[in-house]
Parts: structure tokens; sequence; C-alpha cells
């Protein structure tokens, strides 16, 4: 059983900053105001982060008034966890056959 994980979500949240905030996204709904006081980070750097989450489906947007709040979408981590679970699966299962492909 071959697993693979989705690379592209990967590189999406190993930015430090994306990552951070998805981990204040998932507490709560917050609009760039409140993530900036949140991060410290400059509100231009900030909004092309969301918009890259947001690209890859992480977060969605709800319009207030003149503001954008974001929510994390659960069931995308949800899905990389369920791969990365796999993928320990497949690893566990071979070292527990110990599973050694031969040199030539």
């Amino acid at each position: 059983m071959m697993t693979s994980v989705d690379t592209d979500l990967i590189r999406v949240l190993a930015d430090p900053l994306r990552l951070r905030i998805v981990t204040l996204l998932a507490r709560e709904t917050l609009c760039t105001t409140h993530l900036v006081e949140e991060t410290g980070a400059k509100q231009t750097n900030l909004s092309n982060h969301l918009k890259v989450l947001r690209e890859a489906g992480v977060v969605e947007t709800e319009p207030c008034g003149r503001y954008i709040y974001y929510r994390l979408r659960p069931e995308v981590i949800e899905g990389i966890a369920g791969q990365f679970a796999a993928l320990a699966q497949t690893a566990r299962a071979g070292a527990e056959t110990n599973l050694k492909r031969s040199c030539p």
C-alpha cells in the first residue's frame, strides 16, 4: 500500500507565519486587524499569506461590513492529518514485517 501526502499543502503550512495564522484561526474566526495584532506582521505581508491559505483551501472568508473575517476549514487539516496517519500506518506495517529491499 503506497501512501502519499499532499506536498502542496505541506509547503503552504511549512511557512512559520502561515502556520501561526492557522493556529490562531483554529481557536476563533479573526479579521486581518486581529491577525496583525496577534502576529506582529505587517498588514500587506499578512494579506499575502492569507491569500495563499485561501487559494490552498485552508481558510475561507466571511465579509462583515468593511472587514473580512477568516475561518479555518478543519476538514482540510483533518485530511492532511489522515494522510500522515496513513503514512505512519504504512511505516509501522513495514517495520513489523521487516520489509527490506535487497541491494543489487
